[in-house]
């Protein structure tokens, strides 16, 4: 994973974050710059097990070239 990657799954950990402390009634001036705090704790939290990022493949027809 790149730092782009890294970025860019920060940021939805941010969004996730920032989803569930409004729903919980946080104000939005405190939920901005928490979720963030959350972000970064939920990336150190992934960090420290090895599996990465899922990926899908789509699979091929019978017959198709790989």
């Amino acid at each position: 994973m790149d730092e782009q990657d890294r970025s860019n799954l920060r940021d939805l950990h941010a969004g996730f974050a920032l989803v569930g402390l409004l729903m919980s009634g946080h104000s939005v001036k405190l939920a901005t710059s928490l979720a963030y705090e959350l972000a970064d704790e939920m990336q150190e939290a992934r960090d420290q097990h090895g599996v990465g990022i899922v990926s899908v493949k789509r699979r091929t027809k019978k017959g198709e070239d790989k």
